[in-house]
């Protein structure tokens, strides 16, 4: 049985490893998109959570989701571009409603949430495909509204 806790270790080990490698290495504009497929994945485990009142499951979850949204709207310049005031209030309430869904329990909140930034996503993504592969000290974040 230890051994088999130990492989499972050494599993979780290279994972991690990979996971940083992966971040360290990425352009800005793949972590950006990194970051809103785990802000979606958080909801959308916290959602599930929701339906079957696994509520530290989705407390945990929404906080995770809460401290991306915090993490893109402190790194948003909303000077480089003409749209970024507007996406900087789309976080703004998200944050606000992501609490409200935590402290009420309330997974309509949660699935508006996945509805506001699952657009959002996409269009990152797309928006991402288009720049051509640049270093980590190009400045793609920067041409996407981001510090």
């Amino acid at each position: 049985m230890a051994i088999m806790s130990m492989m499972g270790s050494n599993a979780q080990a290279r994972r991690a490893q990979f996971n940083r490698e992966s971040i360290l290495s990425a352009t800005p504009a793949r972590l950006l998109t990194m970051l809103y497929d785990r802000l979606l994945l958080d909801l959308n485990r916290a959602q599930a959570a929701q339906l079957n009142q696994d509520w530290q499951v989705a407390s945990d979850n929404l906080l995770h989701a809460q401290a991306i949204v915090s993490e893109l709207s402190s790194s948003l310049n909303v000077e480089a571009w003409d749209g970024a005031e507007g996406l900087f209030a789309i976080y703004v309430y998200v944050q606000n409603a992501l609490m409200s869904s935590n402290v009420h329990r309330d997974v309509n909140r949660t699935v508006e949430c996945i509805g506001l930034l699952e657009p959002l996503r996409q269009t990152w993504h797309e928006a991402a495909e288009q720049l051509p592969a640049q270093p980590m000290g190009a400045r793609v974040g920067g041409e996407l509204g981001y510090a």
